[in-house]
């Protein structure tokens, strides 16, 4: 219980480093949907490992109703993630988040169909995620990485990289700016 109140503790900890609207510990607790929507996930993903399925959802379910957030409980969740007006995000089974990663309003780690397996993103660290982006199927989203509003990333990405467009194209790496011109037509 001491290990599960200190994780939610760093959740809420890690909102001040990413929303300047934030004023203190007791707001976010109680007004960010995000962080019940986390509570949600880690008490649902404790009842997924010992195959109480049914609970799990349940409780992942009451969370979605709660928040417009829906991190299905076999999901794997690192430290930090940060859901920025959270309504509409779906982060799917298989999916695996880094830390300190920052998602945005109808964004979405999803699959691309009935595949068995692994079918969600892994998303590295420090990843930033735009509002209403896609990424879907077993893809890998390096750490650093900024995926831009409205995108869809159907492939993996470099690390430091950042995705835009429909498919999503990366339009930087590491600091070295892609000549857009070879994209149009």
């Amino acid at each position: 219980m001491i290990k599960f109140i200190k994780s939610i503790i760093s959740d809420i900890d890690s909102v001040f480093d990413r929303d300047p609207a934030a004023r203190n510990r007791l707001e976010v607790f109680l007004l960010y949907p995000h962080i019940k929507a986390i509570i949600a996930y880690r008490i649902s993903n404790k009842f997924y490992n010992k195959n109480l399925f049914f609970m799990a959802r349940l409780i992942s379910n009451i969370g979605r109703f709660w928040t417009g957030i829906e991190i299905h409980p076999g999901a794997t969740i690192g430290k930090g993630l940060f859901i920025d007006h959270g309504m509409g995000v779906v982060i799917g089974e298989t999916a695996i988040v880094g830390d300190n990663v920052t998602m945005f309003h109808g964004a979405t780690l999803g699959g691309t169909g009935n595949e068995k397996g692994k079918r969600h993103p892994t998303v590295g660290d420090n990843v930033t995620i735009g509002s209403s982006a896609k990424i879907l199927g077993n893809i890998y989203i390096a750490s650093g990485t900024r995926v831009g509003a409205n995108a869809v990333v159907l492939k993996d990405t470099s690390p430091n990289s950042t995705v835009v467009g429909i498919p999503g194209k990366e339009v930087k790496k590491d600091k070295r700016i892609i000549n857009l011109m070879e994209y149009v037509i």
